[in-house]
C-alpha cells in the first residue's frame, strides 16, 4: 500500500506533458522542468557490470562523446597506463576531454579527502545519480573536519569572491562598470522595475555564461583589497589565483585546500587556546632560566588541559565534582552527527548548483542552466504585475499563517505523510530542479568511470614533496580582466607589479601586539629541549613496537599480522598501479590486482613477487590466495594501518607515512581485508569505479 501512495505522488503532483523539443537531441521537456526520479524503495535491482547503466553516471561514462580525451580514445591492450607513477610532463593532457588534467586532479585529491566508506544501494538512486549521502552517515572527528573543509573550498571561498564583487561595485574605483550599476538601478528605481531589472540579470547570468565576466569581471581574490583597491596578498606574493591569501602552489588547487585544513586547525588553536585560558598579557616577564621557558606550550601539544587551568585556579574538577560535565560532553558529540550531515547537504547543494551554471564535461553543456533560467522566467511575469504593496501583503500574510496556523499546519501534514509517505523525500532539489546534476564527488566518480570503461585508469594527482616557489604566478586576461576601457582594478600596471611581487614580511602582518602575544605558542629552548628528549624516546618505542609486532605476527596474532608493513622503510619503492597494488594480507607481502579481461572483472591477492613484470597477469601459473568478482562487492571501507593516536606518534616522532588498509566486503557477507597498501584511496578508486554497483556513502 505505501509503495501504491509513493508512486501515486508522481502522478498526483508532478506529472508533466512530454512534448519533443528537438527530435536531433532526444531533448524532451522534463529535461527542463523534470519530475522527480521514480525510485521504488521495496524494489531491488542489482547489477554486476557497467554494460547495465544502472545510473545516469554509467551511461555517461560509456557514451561515445564529441571531445575526447587520452582516456576516451580505443586502444588494443587490455589495460593502458597513461602515466602512473610518472612525471606530470609524461602524462597524455587532456585525460579527459574538456576539462584540464590539473582540473581533474583537484576533483580526484578532493574526492580522497572525502570518501571513506561506501555501500551498494540495491534500488535505484534518487536524481539518477549514485554516490549520494546516507542519512544515517557514520559520524567521526576526521569526517567532520574533512566536510568543514569541503565547507570552506566551495561556500567560503565563494562567498568571498561575492563580498569582493560587491566592494569592488561601491569602490567607484572601477568608474565606468559602477556607473552602468548605477544608472540601471536609478531609472529602475524611478519606474519602479526593480525586480524584473534584477529577475532579468538573474536570467542572462543563468542562461549566457559570457555575460558573468562582461558584468562581473574576474580578478585574483587575494588582490582585491576591503576597500574595492589593490592588496598585496597576505602571503606575501601572488602565487595562486583561487585563494584567500594568494599563497605559491605547485598544481592548480593546492592553496585553497592547504588554507581550508589551516582554517580548522586554526579554530582548533583558538578554542583550545580559550579552553586553557591562555592570557600572554597578564605572564610576568621571563628569562632563559625561568621554570616558564621549561615547560612546553600546551595550545602547541594540544593535550586538552583545560582541567589542569582549572586545578591551577584553585577548582575542583572531574566529573565527581562537576555534573555537568558527563551530560554536555554526551550531548556536544551526539549533536556532531547531524551537524556533519547538515554541513555535508549545504555543501552539495552549493556544488550542484555550481556544476548546474557551469557544467563539466561529459555532462551536459545547456540543460541544467536551461532548467534553472525556465524556473525563473515566471518570476518575471510575476514581478511586473505584482505591487511592492502586494509582496509586503503576501509577505506579513505568510509569517502570521506561519506563527498562528500550528494547528492546521500539523493536520495537513499529518495527513499528507500518511497518504504519501517519502513526499519529502521527492520535493528534494536533487530530486527536482536540480535532478541529475552532480556534486563534486558525482562528478569525480563518472570521470573515473570514464577511464574504467574505456579500459585507461586515470592516473592519480602527482605528489610533490617539494616546497611551492617564491614567485608570482602567471596572470592572463583569463584570471585578471576590467570591463570596458576601465583599468582591472582602476589600478596601473607598476601598481599590480608591485603587489604581486614577493615580501616575506607580510605572512607575519597582524592586527596588534595582543594578537601577536596570543598568536605566539612557542615552547623556549628548554622546553624545545624537552619535546626532542620526548620524540627520541617516542621514536624509539615506536621501533621498538614495531619490531614486536613481527614477533606477535608469527606466533598468530592476527592484529599483529595486520599492522605489519603500515609503517615502510625509508626510500622504499612505493610505486605501483595501475593494474597491481603492493599490500599485504594477514601479514604477507603480495600484490592485490585487477583483471578487466574477463566480462566481469575481477580483483584477487597473490604473493607471487614476479606479479610487477608485463604480461604477467594472465599466466596460468600465477595462483591467487583469493579471487573475487568486482560485480559481488557490497561494501568498501577505507581503514588506518594504525589508530589514530598512534598514527599522529608515528608522524610526529618518527616523521614517516603510514600505508593505510582497505576492506572489501561481498555480497555474501565476507570481508577480505588488505594492509599496507600504499596507494590505498587510488586502489578505492578503481573498485568504487569499475563496477555497475550503485553506491552511498557511509
Amino acid at each position: 500500500m505505501a509503495n501504491k501512495h509513493y508512486q501515486s505522488t508522481y502522478k498526483l503532483v508532478f506529472t508533466l506533458p512530454q512534448f519533443t523539443m528537438a527530435a536531433t537531441t532526444g531533448a524532451v521537456y522534463k529535461d527542463l522542468l523534470p519530475i522527480p526520479h521514480e525510485t521504488d524503495p521495496d524494489k531491488e535491482d542489482k547489477t554486476v557490470t557497467m554494460t547495465e547503466r544502472p545510473t545516469e553516471s554509467h551511461a555517461l561514462a560509456q557514451a561515445d562523446h564529441e571531445e575526447k580525451g587520452a582516456a576516451q580514445i580505443a586502444h588494443g591492450e587490455e589495460v593502458v597506463n597513461l602515466g602512473w607513477n610518472e612525471p606530470v610532463q609524461a602524462v597524455s593532457n587532456p585525460l579527459v576531454g574538456g576539462l584540464s588534467n590539473e582540473d581533474l586532479w583537484i576533483l580526484v585529491r578532493r574526492f580522497n579527502k572525502q570518501m571513506y566508506h561506501v555501500k551498494e544501494i540495491p534500488n535505484s538512486p534518487p536524481g539518477g545519480l549514485d554516490l549520494n549521502i546516507a542519512d544515517e552517515e557514520e559520524f567521526s572527528p576526521d569526517k567532520l573536519r574533512s566536510n568543514i573543509e569541503r565547507l570552506y573550498m566551495t561556500i567560503g571561498i565563494g562567498m568571498m569572491g561575492f563580498f569582493k564583487q560587491i566592494v569592488r561595485l561601491r569602490s567607484w574605483r572601477e568608474t565606468r562598470r559602477t556607473a552602468w550599476f548605477c544608472s540601471a538601478y536609478c531609472l529602475a528605481w524611478t519606474f519602479d522595475i526593480i525586480m524584473p531589472l534584477i529577475t532579468v540579470t538573474m536570467i542572462a547570468l543563468i542562461a549566457y555564461p559570457p555575460c558573468r565576466e562582461i558584468l562581473f569581471p574576474p580578478a585574483p581574490l587575494a588582490l582585491v583589497s576591503g576597500k574595492g583597491g589593490v592588496q598585496k596578498p597576505k602571503a606575501g606574493v601572488l602565487g595562486s589565483h583561487d585563494s584567500a591569501t594568494g599563497a605559491p602552489e605547485n598544481h592548480k588547487g593546492e592553496a585553497v585546500e592547504q588554507e581550508a585544513s589551516n582554517f580548522v586547525n586554526g579554530i582548533a588553536s583558538i578554542a583550545l587556546s580559550s579552553a586553557t585560558g591562555k592570557h600572554p598579557q597578564g605572564e610576568p616577564p621571563s628569562d632563559e632560566s625561568s621554570a616558564q621557558d621549561s615547560v612546553p606550550d600546551p595550545t602547541a601539544l594540544a593535550v586538552g588541559a583545560a582541567d589542569a587551568k582549572d586545578r591551577a585556579s584553585g577548582a575542583a574538577t572531574g566529573k565527581d565534582h562537576d555534573k555537568t560535565k558527563v551530560p554536555m560532553e554526551t550531548a556536544m558529540w551526539t549533536k556532531m552527527r547531524p551537524i556533519m550531515h547538515g554541513i555535508a547537504d549545504v555543501t552539495d547543494g552549493w556544488e550542484r548548483f555550481a556544476n548546474a551554471l557551469s557544467p563539466t564535461a561529459p555532462f551536459p553543456k545547456d540543460r541544467y542552466r536551461l532548467r534553472l533560467a525556465a524556473v525563473i522566467a515566471p518570476l518575471l511575469l510575476v514581478s511586473i504585475f505584482v505591487t511592492s504593496y502586494m509582496f509586503i501583503k503576501g509577505v506579513t500574510f505568510g509569517i502570521g499563517f506561519g506563527f498562528f496556523g500550528d494547528p492546521i499546519i500539523s493536520q495537513g501534514l499529518e495527513v499528507l505523510n500518511r497518504k504519501f509517505p517519502n513526499w519529502q523525500k521527492l520535493l528534494e532539489l536533487r530530486n527536482t530542479l536540480l535532478k541529475s546534476v552532480p556534486t563534486n564527488a558525482q562528478l569525480t566518480v563518472t570521470l573515473l568511470r570514464i577511464g574504467e570503461a574505456n579500459k585507461a585508469p586515470l592516473p592519480p594527482p602527482p605528489y610533490i614533496n617539494t616546497p611551492p616557489p617564491e614567485k608570482p604566478a602567471e596572470i592572463s586576461e583569463q584570471d585578471l580582466r576590467a570591463t570596458g576601457a576601465d583599468w582591472p582594478l582602476n589600478a596601473t600596471a607598476e601598481e599590480l607589479d608591485t603587489a604581486m611581487t614577493h615580501d616575506p614580511t607580510v605572512p607575519h602582518e597582524t592586527g596588534g601586539a595582543d594578537i601577536d602575544s596570543s598568536k605566539d605558542n612557542k615552547h623556549g629552548k628548554k622546553g624545545s629541549r624537552i619535546l626532542n628528549f620526548f620524540k627520541g624516546t617516542m621514536r624509539g618505542g615506536v621501533e621498538t613496537a614495531i619490531g614486536t609486532d613481527k614477533l606477535k605476527a608469527k606466533v598468530g596474532d592476527h592484529h599483529a599480522r595486520d599492522r605489519l608493513g603500515a609503517v615502510p622503510k625509508k626510500n622504499a619503492d612505493m610505486t605501483s598501479g595501475p593494474i597491481e597494488f603492493k599490500s599485504r594480507f594477514q601479514g604477507s607481502k603480495g600484490h592485490v590486482y585487477i583483471t578487466t579481461k574477463a566480462t566481469i572483472p575481477c580483483v584477487a591477492f597473490s604473493t607471487d613477487s614476479t606479479i610487477e613484470k608485463v604480461g604477467t597477469l594472465e599466466r596460468e601459473d600465477l595462483h591467487p590466495l583469493w579471487s573475487i568478482p568486482v560485480g559481488e562487492i557490497s561494501e568498501l571501507k577505507k581503514e588506518g594501518g594504525y589508530g589514530w593516536k598512534a598514527k599522529l606518534v608515528i608522524g610526529w616522532a618518527m616523521g614517516r607515512e603510514v600505508a593505510d588498509a582497505l576492506e572489501i566486503i561481498e555480497r555474501n557477507g565476507k570481508v577480505w581485508k588488505i594492509t599496507a597498501v600504499p596507494l590505498r584511496d587510488e586502489l578505492f578508486n578503481r573498485l568504487v569505479a569499475v563496477g555497475g554497483q550503485k553506491w552511498e556513502c557511509w
